[in-house]
């Protein structure tokens, strides 16, 4: 698009549907790499992304030609495929419906960064969803709690 300058930096976090701890420490590391290509791919940057067994944190450096929502359904459509053809996982692996997505300005992508890099270490002191709750209000976001990656009531 001629003519169109953006600096749009967003975190995502997702998560393996009702947020079971499917993420194999002996597999993360290829579905980071498999994630990093396909955001590549579709013509964005990622700074970070780690997580844990149960959820997963990106930040990415958006381009206008796609939104959010449509690069979160092609990594978690093409992701669960892979890990699934892989076998990764005993049973069918899904990703949670929804996801989040937190905006940043420049001068805050060092400690984002840094905060995802440290994911292991920040959830032996704190739960998945009460971080995720955090983000919600933090950000003032509306929510429902029947709705926090759980399979609607």
């Amino acid at each position: 698009m001629a003519n169109t300058y953006t600096q749009l930096y967003v975190q995502a976090v997702f998560a393996p549907k009702r947020k079971h701890s499917l993420i194999g420490m002996d597999w993360e590391i290829e579905l980071y790499k498999y994630i990093t290509g396909i955001v590549k791919k579709n013509g964005h940057r990622l700074f970070a992304i780690n997580g844990t067994n149960d959820h997963l944190h990106s930040l990415i450096s958006m381009t206008p030609n796609q939104s959010l929502s449509e690069l979160m359904q092609i990594i978690k459509s093409n992701t669960s495929k892979w890990i699934n053809e892989s076998k990764f996982t005993l049973g069918r692996f899904e990703w949670q419906e929804g996801f989040g997505g937190f905006t940043y300005s420049k001068s805050q992508i060092p400690a984002v960064v840094k905060y995802i890099e440290n994911q292991k270490e920040h959830h032996k002191k704190t739960s998945f969803l009460d971080e995720y709750r955090k983000f919600l209000k933090l950000y003032e976001i509306d929510y429902k709690e029947a709705y926090i990656f759980k399979e609607p009531v």
